[in-house]
């Protein structure tokens, strides 16, 4: 018969280091377990935030007026783009505030330096429909430290415009910016390589050298916006307009310059005209609130649209 064989004895360094390994195997995967724990936590707290979120979040919807009321959007910042006021949103506030049978009047109270001529013109539009449909119920704006480009050319289908004597108004004028970065690319050795199917597909691609027929259509382009910009202020403010050379060059003035010019027409805060000019004292604000949610989600298709497209072709912006 054979001898069975004891197992053989690790030494005590081998014994060691098994010792060693295993302990090491241990404590990763506590740290993994760990880190997992803190992710499922810090999910779970975000799901409950944007909940409470979602249930407190005010978005001026089912507002009720007892009386005599004057109606306040306010319009706080850039028009239009990722984190900018959009027009669906003024609009749909607007159009609350002037079926409210207990308004008096609505105030528009601007602090914005532009933004999308296309989203100012939609709101310009709009105001305007409104004021045809609700002819009983006049439109304020109220300017506070800048209504410029796209911000005045809402402020210009209002029926009377009030600002406070240091106010900056105007800069009625449209722009594209953007950056060329040929030189750079040379210097690091860099090789732009586009492929596209189109003569101008790449139109006014930083990346390559400036074409003089693509500049001359682009300004084209903005003079044409410029001119709708212009004809806006014009419809709106009518004979109270004085024109000079320089109304419609971009340029900006202070509140008191721009009653001299005609651009508003007198000093007034928000109280002011609700007291003084509409007689309805009781201000209810449907400014529209965006909640955590929608603000999370437009955040997030944002980086997902910057993720897919590397780079952004110049905007045309009234700023």
């Amino acid at each position: 018969m054979s001898e069975i064989k004891e197992p053989e004895k690790l030494e005590p360094q081998a014994e060691r280091g098994a010792l060693e390994r295993l302990l090491l195997a241990h404590l990763t995967e506590q740290r993994r377990s760990r880190r997992w724990n803190i992710l499922f936590r810090s999910l779970s707290f975000l799901l409950l935030f944007s909940m409470l979120m979602w249930l407190f979040s005010y978005e001026g919807e089912g507002l009720v007026s007892t009386g005599p009321s004057t109606a306040l959007i306010d319009v706080q910042g850039e028009i239009g783009g990722a984190d900018g006021i959009s027009s669906d949103a003024l609009i749909a506030a607007l159009a609350s505030a002037f079926e409210d049978k207990h308004t008096q009047g609505v105030v528009m109270r601007i602090n914005s330096p532009g933004g999308s001529p296309v989203q100012a013109g939609q709101i310009y539009d709009e105001i305007r429909r409104l004021k045809a449909l609700y002819p009983k119920i006049p439109f304020y704006v109220v300017i506070d430290d800048i209504c410029a480009s796209g911000g005045y050319y809402i402020a210009a289908a209002a029926d009377r415009i009030f600002v406070d004597k240091a106010s900056l108004v105007g800069s009625i004028g449209v722009l594209m910016d953007g950056f060329g970065f040929t030189e750079g690319m040379k210097k690091l050795g860099v090789e732009r390589r586009l492929l596209s199917a189109g003569d101008h597909k790449g139109f006014l691609d930083p990346f390559a050298p400036v074409d003089e027929a693509e500049v001359a259509h682009a300004r084209t382009m903005l003079q044409e916006i410029h001119e709708q910009f212009i004809h806006a202020v014009r419809e709106g403010r009518g004979q109270r307009l004085k024109e000079t050379p320089d109304m419609f060059s971009g340029l900006i003035w202070s509140g008191a310059r721009s009653i001299e010019l005609g651009l508003a027409d007198g000093l007034g805060s928000l109280d002011y005209v609700a007291r003084e000019v509409i007689k309805a004292e009781h201000i209810l604000d449907y400014t529209p609130q965006e909640d955590f949610a929608d603000r999370l989600a437009r955040r997030i298709g944002t980086e997902i649209g910057r993720a897919v497209q590397p780079w952004t072709k110049d905007s045309v912006k009234l700023h």
